[in-house]
């Protein structure tokens, strides 16, 4: 079942490598993996190798498939002009990639996309602009299958006993975790994590933003 949507996936690389890029972006690998965070991302280093070559990847969350094929190739799109800045050297994020500058913003919209603002990423969230769409369309680049990773929903493992509630081992509840006593703290933006004994303050020097309370965590687990 997947291997068609990745087929139409590489087929819609080609056609937007085609319209959009003059054919200039090589060879890359197209993935559809878990990725509950993101729609997408593209891998600076050259993560594949197929015999004796390597190659950068593309990866398609396979959370987000269930959106309109536009929106999944905008979305496709969006990590090619990550790619064609890297090939290009052109500066289009910082942050370690989190944030998106006004430069990927022009690149993309040269490239059939909308773009437009959110705190913490950036000019990151994309739309596909009419023009985009009618290429899509144009192409006969449609959905093969309704096809979609819902495993964000059924995280938990269900017991085989009486009646395998999530949460239970072969019909048995299991013990609750005991209570905690420290907090886990977490910048919203580059996701780096400390734990502290007590409720504080922090300001994350590198982003500019303040820590945000996760959980409490159980001591025995730091």
């Amino acid at each position: 079942m997947l291997k068609n949507m990745q087929e139409t996936l590489e087929k819609a690389f080609d056609v937007l490598n085609r319209v959009y890029f003059n054919n200039e972006l090589p060879t890359i690998v197209i993935s559809i993996m878990s990725s509950p965070k993101s729609n997408g991302h593209f891998t600076l280093g050259k993560v594949w190798r197929a015999e004796d070559s390597h190659y950068n990847e593309i990866n398609i969350s396979a959370e987000h498939l269930d959106r309109p094929i536009e929106n999944i190739c905008a979305t496709l799109c969006h990590e090619m002009v990550h790619y064609y800045c890297y090939i290009n050297g052109i500066a289009d994020v910082s942050q370690n990639g989190r944030y998106h500058n006004k430069r990927f913003k022009e690149v993309a919209e040269q490239h059939g996309l909308i773009i437009s603002y959110k705190q913490y990423i950036g000019y990151s969230v994309t739309k596909p602009s009419k023009e985009f769409t009618e290429v899509i369309k144009s192409n006969n680049i449609e959905k093969p299958i309704d096809i979609n990773r819902d495993g964000e929903k059924f995280i938990s493992i269900c017991g085989t006993g009486i009646d395998g509630k999530a949460g239970t081992d072969n019909g048995i509840e299991l013990p609750k975790k005991p209570k905690c006593s420290t907090r886990k703290y977490q910048c919203p933006c580059c996701k780096n994590s400390f734990r502290a004994t007590k409720d504080i303050n922090v300001l994350c020097m590198d982003c500019n933003v303040q820590y945000e309370k996760i959980e409490k965590v159980d001591n025995s687990e730091v």
